[in-house]
């Protein structure tokens, strides 16, 4: 009688246990089909909207379907000054990238390997370089600029999204090294590499699918970025400060087509490289 009552408690808990499983599996599904709705729904309506026609765009009730009408696009694409601003704003987002994984590789390789005083302080100081807001630098930047010749310049522009790109790259590269044991490292060391031959032919191999995901955030932080670029260009404007300070009285189905150009190119490049964002899981929880 006693080991039919445990074993019916004993099933009565397998149960609460699988419900509980299936409950938490059932609100993680939830919660990652909200977020992914939250994040595709509105790029799905700007889509449809640049897809269709005026009289859809303006008329109701509204369609959730696009119509397939290129008539938005075309004018936008038409439009004085909208493929010269797309392309300084590849150049800047590419500069930023390199310039940003050029310095943030090496900071962060340092702040992973090497133990020096003063190393957590300068760890939080890089994080709180982002707490500087961009419209109190703008304008003394524009000033410094004028002074050295950088204005309106394309390098210049890069260089201030870099400032704004390089903390996470440094910590996003700092901990990539840190999920990279340092033993293999040593192994290439015994087997006669120097240091920079061990981090080329061992590290930097494994680092790689990291520092493209430090890369996205870069071309991300530079193509997105609007107040530096509209202060500090004038003659070549980037794409963001161009629709900001020129389309901002056009048509609503003008401004749905630039909206969908802006972030046209932001997605393919993720497509892109999303093989690399997709390894670094792995090498991160080494």
């Amino acid at each position: 009688m006693s080991d039919l009552s445990y074993d019916e408690i004993l099933e009565k808990e397998v149960r609460e246990a699988n419900r509980k499983k299936k409950m938490w599996r059932w609100l993680f599904l939830s919660s990652v089909a909200f977020l992914v709705s939250w994040i595709l729904f509105p790029i799905y309506l700007l889509a449809v909207n640049s897809l269709s026609s005026a009289d859809v765009v303006n008329g109701w009730p509204k369609s959730f379907l696009p119509e397939f009408d290129m008539e938005s696009l075309s004018f936008f694409m038409e439009y004085y000054g909208v493929l010269n601003a797309l392309k300084n704003s590849l150049i800047a987002a590419l500069f930023t990238m390199v310039i940003a994984i050029g310095l943030g590789t090496p900071a962060g390789y340092a702040l992973a390997r090497f133990d020096f005083r003063g190393k957590e302080t300068f760890r939080m100081l890089i994080l709180l370089t982002r707490a500087f807001p961009m419209p109190l630098l703008a304008l003394p930047l524009a000033v410094i600029f004028i002074n050295v010749g950088l204005d309106d310049s394309l390098f210049g522009l890069s260089l201030v999204h870099t400032a704004l790109a390089l903390p996470f790259s440094v910590l996003i590269t700092s901990s990539l090294f840190l999920g990279i044991p340092v033993e293999l490292e040593e192994a290439a060391w015994v087997l006669g590499c120097n240091r920079w031959q061990a981090f080329m032919k061992v590290v930097m191999p494994l680092a790689l699918p990291g520092l493209t995901a430090s890369a996205v955030f870069a071309f991300v932080i530079s193509w997105n970025e609007v107040f530096a670029a509209a202060v500090l260009t004038v003659n070549n404007q980037t794409l963001t400060a161009f629709l900001v300070q020129s389309l901002s009285t056009s048509p609503v189905e003008v401004k749905f087509a630039g909206g969908l150009i802006l972030i046209l190119p932001a997605i393919l490049f993720l497509f892109v490289v999303r093989k690399y964002l997709f390894s670094m899981w792995g090498i991160a929880n080494r």
